[in-house]
């Protein structure tokens, strides 16, 4: 298995951050397999989806409205609503897995791999990528 990790610095906001280039780049000229993404943190989850076109935007609005950011959360420490992130991962998984073909990701025209991440009192985040060979 080949693995690494990647560093993504959301900010202190509410984001949805496109790491298919990274992970097309991990599996290039690796040949067949799957590629896992995992990412280690209780209040953060992985999605395909197209990016770019809203998706991502509305996403985060849906999110808002499942998951608002309010004084109903039991969990509360940090910033107002933080509990909700904590919840997001019931929602949104911390990992996912795309087949790998040729060294490239057999992902569909429109998908992408993006973080969903709502925490806004933790700016950065790591990703792991895993490479398990066909």
């Amino acid at each position: 298995m080949k693995t690494t990790t990647v560093t993504v610095h959301t900010g202190h906001r509410e984001c949805v951050v496109d790491l298919t280039a990274s992970a097309a780049r991990f599996v290039a000229d690796s040949g067949d397999g799957l590629l896992s993404v995992f990412v280690p943190h209780a209040t953060a989850g992985l999605a395909i989806l197209e990016l770019g076109s809203g998706s991502d935007a509305d996403l985060l609005a849906a999110l808002a409205e499942l998951l608002p950011a309010d004084d109903r959360w039991r969990h509360a420490h940090g910033s107002r609503g933080h509990g909700r992130s904590h919840v997001l991962p019931a929602f949104i998984p911390p990992s996912l897995t795309v087949p790998v073909l040729a060294g490239r990701l057999a992902l569909g025209t429109w998908q992408s791999i993006a973080l969903v991440d709502l925490n806004v009192d933790n700016p950065d985040r790591t990703v792991r990528l895993s490479l398990m060979a066909g």
